[in-house]
C-alpha cells in the first residue's frame, strides 16, 4: 500500500557519512622508510614493556604502531561495570572529537527525557470552506519535527486526508516550520559535499531527508548502466554518461558533477563490472522545491488536484485541523540514529530536546541547555562538553573517553537501558557494525556506536567478555593517521573481551 517513489530508510541510513581520505603531505622515499622504522621500533618497544611498567598490552601496541598513531592522541576507558577503578585507562580525561559516538549522549538524553513512547505530530489544516471535496482556500501542514517523515508516511498522511473527502484545493500549500529555528546554513560547509543527505540541515517538517535514492542497474549484454531514481522527480536532471568497464566496487558509485542551481547530476566514466546493482542517495532541491514535487506527483496519483504553490508561513487562527500523522516512538527513532549512524535524524532529535524544554523556536543553544540539565540532574559533572548538533557531525563536539564512558554507565543503570541497547549496532551482525570483529570472540557479543570522520576513528558501548562480564569500552582517535587506526580499535574491543586479570593494564 505504499507509494512507488517510497525511498527506504535503511537505504538512506546507510549513505549518512563515509570516511574522507586523508592526504598526507609527499615524503621522499628515504623519509618513508624512516617513518617505518620509527614505528615499528615504537611498537617493539611497547610490545616488550612489562605490564607493570603500565604501558599499553602487547597486542594493542603492535596495532597502534602499526596505524602510525602516537599514543598521545588516543583516549581510552575500559571498566566492569559496577567495578570502582577501570581495567585500562589511558589519556582519559583528554576532552577529544568524538564523531558519532557523540548520538550516544543525544539518544540517551532523548530517551530519558522525552520518554520512550514520545512521538511527533505532523498536523493538516484546512484554511477555507471545505465543500463537497474542494477547499477553497489553503492547506496548510504544520512541522512537529518529526525525524521520519518517510515517502511512505507521507503519502499515509495524504490518503487520509482524500479519505475525509479532501480532493481538490484551490489554494497553496502553506508550511509552518516554526517550531524549529531555520538555519541559514550552506550545506557544504562541512565537507563540500552538499548534495549528501547527512549535510541536510534539520528542519520541522523534513520529508523525507529531503532525498532521492538512484540505483544503478548495469546491463553486461549492452554494456550500458540505467539508472533510477525514487522518488523520480521530473525537477531534478539526471545525466547519464556510464559505461561499464574495469575498476574497483569499494568506493563506487563515485561522486558526480553535481549543480544544485540547476539541480543536475551529470555521471560519466566507467562502472566497474561485477559490481552488481548499486544505490546512492543525494539532495539537490531546496525544501520547498522538494515538498511541492512530492507533494504534487502524491496528491495527483491519489486522485486529487492542485494548481497552488508552496510557501512558507504558519497556521491561521482560522484554520481547523483536518488530519494528525504521528511518528513512531522515540524508542524506534533511536535505533535507526544508533544502528545506522543517521545525522540528520540525530539533530532533529536534538532540536527536539530544546523544544521539550519549552524554547520556541528550539534552537541548537536550548538543546545544549537540555542536555546540560539532564546531565546535572543525573549527577554528571561533565565541564568539557561541547555540544554544535548533538550528532558528532561536527568539528566543534568534544568530550573524554572517561566521562563518555560514564555516561553509558548511566545508560546501563537506566530504566530505559533494554531500550537504549538495542538500539546500538551489534559487531559482525548489524547497523554499521555488520562487518566489522568478524572471527573476533566479541562478534555478537557486543553493543557498540562508531564514529568516523575525517582525523578521526571512535568506538564506544558495551561488551560482555568471555568471562560474562559486562565491560564499557570507549576508545577514541584523533589524529590525521585515525584513518589507519579502525584494527588498533577492533583489537581494543577483542582485548576487552578476552583479556584477564594478569593481562593489565595502563592507568
Amino acid at each position: 500500500m505504499y507509494g512507488a517513489g517510497a525511498v527506504p530508510v535503511a537505504s538512506i541510513l546507510l549513505g549518512q557519512m563515509r570516511p574522507i581520505p586523508v592526504r598526507p603531505a609527499p615524503v621522499t622515499q628515504l623519509e618513508e622508510r624512516m617513518q617505518r622504522s620509527v614505528f615499528l621500533m615504537l611498537g617493539w618497544l611497547i610490545a616488550a614493556a612489562p605490564a607493570q611498567a603500565q604501558q599499553w598490552p602487547p597486542a594493542l601496541g603492535t596495532k597502534l604502531a602499526a596505524s602510525q598513531v602516537p599514543p598521545e592522541a588516543v583516549g581510552l576507558y575500559v571498566q566492569e561495570l559496577g567495578a570502582t577503578r577501570p581495567l585500562m585507562s589511558w589519556n582519559e580525561d583528554r576532552a577529544m572529537n568524538p564523531a558519532s559516538t557523540m548520538k550516544l549522549v543525544t539518544t540517551l538524553a532523548a530517551l530519558e527525557l522525552l520518554g520512550p513512547a514520545y512521538t511527533w505530530e505532523t498536523e493538516v489544516y484546512a484554511n477555507g470552506a471545505l465543500r463537497e471535496g474542494v477547499l477553497d482556500g489553503d492547506l496548510v501542514i504544520k512541522g512537529g519535527g518529526d525525524p521520519k517523515l518517510t515517502i511512505e508516511n507521507f503519502w499515509l498522511l495524504l490518503k487520509d486526508l482524500r479519505a475525509r473527502g479532501l480532493r481538490d484545493i484551490r489554494g497553496d500549500l502553506i508550511v509552518d516550520r516554526s517550531l524549529f529555528a531555520l538555519e541559514d546554513a550552506d550545506p557544504g560547509q562541512f565537507d563540500n559535499r552538499p548534495t549528501r543527505p547527512y549535510n541536510v540541515p534539520p528542519d520541522a517538517l523534513l520529508l523525507n531527508f529531503k532525498s532521492v535514492r538512484l540505483q544503478f542497474l548495469p546491463d553486461e549484454q549492452s554494456g550500458k548502466v540505467t539508472i533510477t531514481s525514487m522518488p523520480d522527480l521530473p525537477q531534478i536532471a539526471i545525466v547519464n554518461h556510464l559505461s561499464l568497464g574495469k575498476g574497483s566496487c569499494q568506493y563506487w558509485p563515485e561522486n558526480p558533477q553535481a549543480d544544485a542551481e540547476k539541480a543536475q547530476l551529470v555521471f560519466q566514466g566507467k562502472f566497474p563490472r561485477g559490481c552488481g546493482e548499486k544505490s546512492k542517495n543525494f539532495s539537490l532541491l531546496t525544501p520547498n522545491e522538494y515538498l511541492q514535487a512530492v507533494f504534487e506527483q502524491t496528491w495527483d496519483e491519489l486522485g486529487g488536484t492542485f494548481a497552488g504553490k508552496v510557501r512558507d508561513g504558519t497556521v491561521p487562527a482560522s484554520a481547523r485541523l483536518l488530519s494528525r500523522w504521528q511518528s513512531p516512538p522515540v524508542s524506534e527513532v533511536i535505533r535507526d540514529i544508533n544502528k545506522w549512524s543517521n545525522n540528520v535524524m540525530a539533530r532533529q532529535m536534538f532540536l527536539t530536546l530544546g523544544s521539550s524544554a519549552g524554547a520556541s523556536p528550539a534552537t541548537t543553544a536550548s538543546a545544549d541547555f537540555a542536555v546540560r540539565g539532564w546531565l546535572q540532574q543525573a549527577g554528571l559533572n561533565v565541564p568539557e562538553l561541547v555540544l554544535e548538533n548533538g550528532s558528532g557531525l561536527s568539528r566543534e563536539e568534544r568530550i573524554s573517553a572517561r566521562n563518555l564512558a560514564r555516561i553509558l554507565e548511566r545508560g546501563w543503570d537506566s530504566p530505559l537501558m533494554p531500550e537504549y541497547l538495542a538500539s546500538l549496532p551489534i559487531p559482525a551482525v548489524d547497523g554499521t557494525l555488520r562487518r566489522r570483529l568478524k572471527g573476533s570472540g566479541a562478534a555478537g557479543k557486543a553493543h557498540l556506536k562508531s564514529g568516523y570522520l575525517e582525523g578521526v576513528r571512535a568506538i564506544a558501548g558495551y561488551l560482555q567478555d568471555s568471562r560474562g562480564r559486562w565491560l564499557i569500552v570507549v576508545c577514541i582517535v584523533n589524529h590525521k593517521n585515525a584513518i589507519r587506526a579502525q584494527p588498533f580499535l577492533d583489537a581494543v574491543v577483542d582485548w576487552a573481551w578476552s583479556q584477564d586479570e594478569a593481562n593489565c593494564c595502563m592507568r
